[in-house]
């Protein structure tokens, strides 16, 4: 049984522990180069007494020796003088050549993040156990564990103002030679484009409308667009519809077929064609759909670490999600919560999250078509706005003047007013696309005629 404690003993290194301690009496210079250490990272209790006291010390600006370090334990209540005065003699002795001390902190480091990971692993397996939650909720809060371990690092080191300036005039050098090399992602709506000079990476972008706008068709346009164009992994996270809905719903709009006909099967020679020649183009984008209802943040999190491009990731729509449990009694600090955590994946990733959310219902005249939606309409949450970086909201006041919204009784397209709310790194303002109900398409409102060539 002894045999198997030390066998299964956690991982530290006494050797390097006291000689980090030792090397700081002798030399209390020297604490600079291992201050991005914490005491929890020492394993041994008196070790990480000892480290806090120094770092206390630091910080108030005083004199580390041994007389004076045995001084602030004491005050501490974690040794009595005597002892104290022992073992910081004798850590002294073991003090080694100052220069190796760096060294010494990274083994230190490094034993601590494997005992993180060992507790890290016996949570997952208390959780898996407990079977509290299903097992996707399980899992994905096991794969969040290991990656809060995997992601600690050290701080960074000041940099000088002309660093950074010089980089500055690398990119406007950049930019006056070509303008669009530094341009985020493009949505391939160039009106936008212009306004919002692409999606930003790590930008989260709002897109607001009431039910019936086509929010759901935008998002996947514009991800139907980055795939195409970038060759990245799009992902996309539909919480309201189904795979194969989805998947209809993009072959409609890049075949430019009536959405009728992929219901009924009734196409003609040419549909049959435009069909095929939609599926080779999809078939050679990189677009993952997943639609487990009820997702959280923390599970589409452990999904996007199994996609190695990643260039984009769309999430229809927010208010079908749930947050990560403690704040279910209050929908607004959940949405919050849900919000805030979609920001911080977003620059995680490093790339834009398209977030679909509803609208109010408003007023009577907003119901009516008569009124633009503004931002005071994001539903539940005034964090939408505050952790968004773009908010576009859509709104086709043509759809208000057919009374029982029925796809056959619009017009061939109509017009939409895309509404740039709020725009972090940018201008804001109205951009016109059109909007082809049938293929659920929406084009920039200058290219209309072309579209409505294909669809004869």
């Amino acid at each position: 049984m002894a045999e198997l404690e030390s066998i299964r003993r956690m991982p530290y290194s006494v050797e390097a522990e006291q000689a980090i301690l030792g090397t700081i009496l002798m030399d209390p210079l020297r604490y600079d180069d291992v201050s991005f250490l914490t005491p929890d990272e020492f394993y041994l209790p008196q070790h990480q007494q000892i480290f806090e006291a120094i770092t206390k010390m630091f910080l108030a600006d005083r004199q580390v020796d041994i007389v004076t370090l045995i001084d602030t334990l004491t005050q501490m209540g974690t040794y009595t003088e005597g002892d104290a005065g022992k073992y910081l003699k004798a850590l002294a002795d073991l003090a080694t050549t100052a220069s190796n001390i760096g060294e010494y902190a990274k083994i230190v480091q490094d034993k601590a993040l494997l005992r993180k990971l060992i507790h890290a692993s016996q949570e997952i397996s208390e959780n898996a156990f407990s079977e509290l939650g299903d097992a996707a909720e399980i899992l994905g809060k096991a794969e969040q564990s290991i990656a809060e371990v995997t992601e600690r690092k050290a701080g960074k080191e000041f940099e000088h103002i002309r660093d950074a300036i010089l980089r500055n005039y690398d990119t406007l050098l950049q930019l006056k030679n070509d303008p669009e090399s530094l341009m985020g992602i493009r949505t391939n709506f160039e009106m936008l484009d212009r306004v919002l000079l692409g999606l930003g990476s790590g930008n989260l972008v709002i897109v607001g409308a009431r039910p019936g706008m086509g929010k759901t068709s935008f998002a996947m346009n514009i991800a139907c667009n980055v795939a195409k164009s970038t060759k990245k992994d799009v992902a996309i996270f539909s919480l309201e519809m189904t795979t194969e809905e989805l998947s209809s719903r993009l072959l409609c709009s890049e075949a430019l077929l009536d959405s009728k006909c992929m219901r009924t099967g009734r196409l003609s020679d040419d549909e049959w064609k435009r069909l095929g020649d939609a599926m080779s183009v999809l078939n050679e984008t990189e677009i993952w759909i997943d639609n487990t209802p009820q997702i959280t943040v923390g599970m589409m999190k452990s999904k996007l670490r199994k996609l190695k491009n990643l260039g984009l990731v769309v999430v229809d729509h927010l208010q079908l999600m749930n947050g990560e449990g403690k704040n279910r009694e209050n929908r607004v600090l959940e949405v919050a919560q849900i919000t805030g955590s979609l920001k911080v994946m977003a620059k995680e990733f490093g790339v834009p999250v398209i977030l679909c959310s509803q609208l109010s219902r408003g007023t009577k005249e907003q119901k009516e078509g008569n009124k633009k939606p503004s931002l005071t309409d994001l539903r539940e949450s005034g964090a939408i706005e505050q952790d968004a970086d773009v908010v576009l909201l859509l709104h086709r006041a043509e759809y208000y003047k057919v009374a029982d919204h029925n796809a056959e009784e619009l017009s061939d397209h109509e017009m939409c007013d895309c509404i740039v709310a709020k725009n972090r790194h940018g201008t804001i303002g109205n951009v016109r696309l059109a909007w082809y109900g049938r293929h659920f398409r929406f084009v920039t409102a200058d290219e209309r005629e072309d579209s409505g060539g294909a669809e004869a």
